[in-house]
């Protein structure tokens, strides 16, 4: 048990705050996704793998702009870094006014592309902010409170998008996916103005060097190369799960896909927010090496039940896995960067491309469920969560 410290420094708390807000609206950005998935198929007649292409070119958007975002932040700050990023974000959203109207899929992938760029961009400047904000031995802990109002806002997208899209006998009705889009568009650049005129204090690193006095590489950190595989693995397996969530319960004729939007939505999500708060206000008590050690064998449990087709046994224990996952990504992301020092920014663009497995689950998951069951294609996320288990057990020995 470790001793307890404040989670924000006294002079931060304003910026932690204004921050966290940011978390809220790009978890919005990613739940609308699962949503929209099943949507699409129904809407256009496209299959699984198909559909997919909706969470691959947002996360490519990761890839592609993560070590630009970076070279930003690094040269004109982190404020400028998150206006920038809100920016994209609200012009990509708006750009699903011209997609509805045209009803092109290509125009709506290239849409959630630029909503990607911006995103990245918010996430390489508020991730590694927040863990600066405090002690270093709360860094985790910080950031996964952070990182539980993204959970709210996972909440409410497949709620709002559910009900839009979704009759309530869980046919497909002709809702104008734009509208969610707009609203957050609009929001997103208020939140944009906001940011433009206040000042977030900039933190300053030493450059870190060894003994004899020379500057250290940060590939040569062993914890933040491996912490950086371990990311893109929860990535393969979080949004793969995501993605096919509905198409799960729906194939196995539980419920419709308006009630398993719901159930995501406060079942599985709702967990997700849970164990945010809960595995914050744990680590502020219990080693995050530890406790990521814990939730990383509940996910590798959970999934292999899932993978078993056990029948309402395996719903339970795909919505149980929720809770396990969601200390994952902050954690994960807060060990990486220990000790980097003036390493910080640019460790955060490599970790922050990690996203790009939403792109590659997805695309694996729908392809092993459009040629055999469903739950077979549960394989994809059990492997990832098997990877992040082996960094846990290695992170925890590093410490020691």
């Amino acid at each position: 048990m470790k001793k307890q410290v404040a989670l924000v420094d006294r002079q931060y708390v304003l910026p932690f705050v204004l921050l966290t807000s940011l978390f809220f609206l790009w978890g919005f950005a990613h739940a609308i996704l699962d949503v929209l998935n099943k949507h699409f198929q129904e809407l256009l007649a496209i299959t699984k793998t198909h559909s997919a292409l909706i969470q691959a070119t947002m996360y490519m958007g990761y890839f592609i702009m993560a070590l630009p975002a970076g070279l930003f932040i690094t040269r004109f700050g982190y404020r400028k870094g998150v206006v920038s990023g809100l920016l994209l974000y609200g012009i990509g959203s708006l750009l699903f006014i011209p997609g509805q109207h045209w009803m092109s899929f290509n125009f709506f992938l290239f849409s959630l592309f630029v909503i990607g760029c911006g995103l990245v961009f918010l996430e390489t400047a508020a991730n590694p902010y927040v863990t600066e904000l405090g002690a270093k031995e709360t860094a985790a802990s910080r950031l996964n409170f952070a990182q539980s109002f993204n959970g709210l806002g996972c909440i409410f997208a497949p709620i709002l998008t559910g009900l839009l899209l979704f009759s309530d006998d869980g046919e497909m009705k002709s809702g104008n996916v734009a509208l969610p889009y707009t609203v957050m568009g609009i929001i997103v650049l208020l939140v944009a103005i906001v940011f433009s005129r206040i000042r977030l204090p900039e933190i300053r690193h030493e450059a870190e060097v060894d003994d004899t006095g020379r500057k250290v590489g940060l590939w040569s950190h062993r914890l933040f190369v491996f912490g950086l595989t371990a990311l893109f693995f929860y990535e393969v397996a979080e949004i793969s799960i995501n993605s096919f969530f509905i198409n799960y319960v729906t194939d196995k004729n539980w419920m419709n896909a308006r009630d398993a939007s719901i159930i995501l939505s406060f079942g599985g999500l709702g967990l997700f927010m849970v164990g945010r708060f809960a595995g914050s206000w744990i680590m502020s008590r219990v080693r995050a090496e530890r406790m990521l050690l814990w939730c990383a064998a509940g996910t590798v449990s959970t999934t292999l039940i899932v993978l078993l087709d056990m029948g309402y046994l395996s719903l339970a224990a795909l919505l149980c896995g929720y809770a396990f996952e969601a200390i994952m990504f902050p954690t994960i992301f807060a060990l990486s960067l220990k000790g980097l020092g003036s390493h910080t920014k640019r460790a955060s663009s490599f970790l922050m491309m990690t996203p790009v497995g939403g792109a590659v689950g997805p695309l694996l998951m729908g392809w092993v469920g459009d040629h055999s069951a469903m739950h077979w294609a549960f394989v994809i996320p059990l492997a990832g969560y098997a990877v992040v288990w082996v960094f846990a057990r290695y992170a925890l020995a590093f410490r020691k």
